[in-house]
Order: C-alpha cells, then sequence, then structure tokens
C-alpha cells in the first residue's frame, strides 16, 4: 500500500514561488509515476505534470510549462513541485499521485489512471 504524504503548500504573492514536496511510503516499484495534479473550487482535477521515477523523464501542463519544474531526491521516495512565477490562477489545492505506466509506455497525467492520492496541500496565490 502506497501513502503519499504533501507539504509545502501557503499563500504567496503573484511572482512568488513555492516548492511543494510528496513523501511516499510503501514505495513500489511497480508505480513507477508520480504525478502532481490540482483542484480549484469549482473546477475539475487537472494534472499538472508528472515524473517517471526510474528515468527522471517529466512532462508538464500547457499551463505551467517553463514555471513549474519536477523532480526527486536521490532514494526516488520525494518527489518535489518547484512552482516560479506564481499566478492567482494557479490556486488550488495541490494533490500528488502514483500510477503505473500505461500500455503505451507513457506515465498518465490522467486522474482516471492514478492507484493513490495524497491528502493535498492548498496553494493561494494573491494578486
Amino acid at each position: 500500500q502506497v501513502q503519499l504524504v504533501e507539504s509545502g503548500g501557503g499563500s504567496v504573492q503573484a511572482g512568488g514561488s513555492l516548492r511543494l514536496s510528496c513523501a511516499a511510503s510503501g514505495y513500489s516499484d511497480s508505480m513507477p509515476c508520480m504525478s502532481w495534479f490540482r483542484q480549484a473550487p469549482g473546477k475539475l482535477r487537472e494534472g499538472v505534470g508528472v515524473i517517471r521515477t526510474g528515468s527522471g523523464g517529466t512532462a508538464y501542463a500547457d499551463s505551467v510549462k517553463g514555471r513549474f519544474t519536477i523532480s526527486q531526491d536521490n532514494t526516488k521516495n520525494t518527489v518535489f513541485l518547484q512552482m516560479n512565477s506564481l499566478k492567482p490562477e494557479d490556486t488550488a489545492m495541490y494533490y500528488c499521485a502514483a500510477s503505473r505506466i500505461t500500455s503505451g509506455g507513457r506515465c498518465p497525467l490522467s486522474s482516471r489512471f492514478q492507484n493513490y492520492w495524497g491528502q493535498g496541500t492548498q496553494v493561494t496565490v494573491s494578486s
């Protein structure tokens, strides 16, 4: 059973930065894809980015490309989301998730393919 715990959320002014962490316990090599999602009030949960923990390969949503970076520590038990140049529209609850690689050989950035979720951490960006 994989357990995910997010931390690092908070309030920041537009243009600022935050770094979120996702600590995984009970980690399994069968779940090599670690993703970040966010959900704002009244909106659908959207994928922000994903890292394939074996290779370190990443992919991002267009809305955050060039501003957000996903990384992992050497033990591969913690994944980070570095968020720079934050905008008010980045305000949301941020979740990390773990999943298997799809039959197409990719890490999915769709919530319906995720197997485990963290409890979320709130990010609020003020203008």
